[in-house]
């Protein structure tokens, strides 16, 4: 089958694909958007999050056919104009890049975070980050970058 959705603002296909593949896989081998992590393949660490019509979801729990006419917003998607977003910048400043394997995903969670809340309490950061594991940082400079983001809302 052939999958027509909007990537990144851009209209994308993808053809020949299988009804039973992953949104993630159509992201990182059809259309070349390697940013969304394909680790659990479960939805448990949340590294292949992006957005699917302005939800954050898990792309590997995601039915291609589901994203047929839809809007989808990788980590890729995110910067404006040739600039990292906050959310990217903070990440970098504060040394929450370790391996860089559930970054894509936390940044996107973050994303929606602060544009739900642009300036959570602590309890709201680890609330909204509990879907996404991080097996290098120990998660308190992701905090820090969650936290230097909100600052500058």
């Amino acid at each position: 089958m052939r999958v027509t959705c909007t990537v990144n603002g851009e209209p994308r296909e993808a053809d020949d694909v299988w009804p039973g593949e992953s949104l993630l896989y159509v992201l990182r081998e059809r259309l070349g958007l390697p940013g969304a992590k394909n680790a659990c393949e479960q939805g448990e660490c949340g590294s292949c999050t992006v957005y699917l019509d302005g939800t954050p979801v898990c792309a590997c729990l995601v039915a291609a056919g589901q994203a047929q006419d839809a809007a989808i917003v990788t980590v890729e998607g995110l910067p404006a104009a040739g600039a990292l977003d906050p959310v990217q910048q903070a990440f970098l400043e504060t040394g929450a890049v370790q391996c860089g394997f559930c970054t894509p995903g936390l940044i996107v969670a973050v994303h929606d975070l602060l544009a739900r809340v642009p300036h959570p309490a602590d309890p709201e950061i680890r609330e909204a980050l509990a879907g996404n594991l991080c097996r290098c940082t120990g998660y308190e400079k992701i905090i820090d970058a969650v936290r230097l983001a909100a600052s500058r809302a």
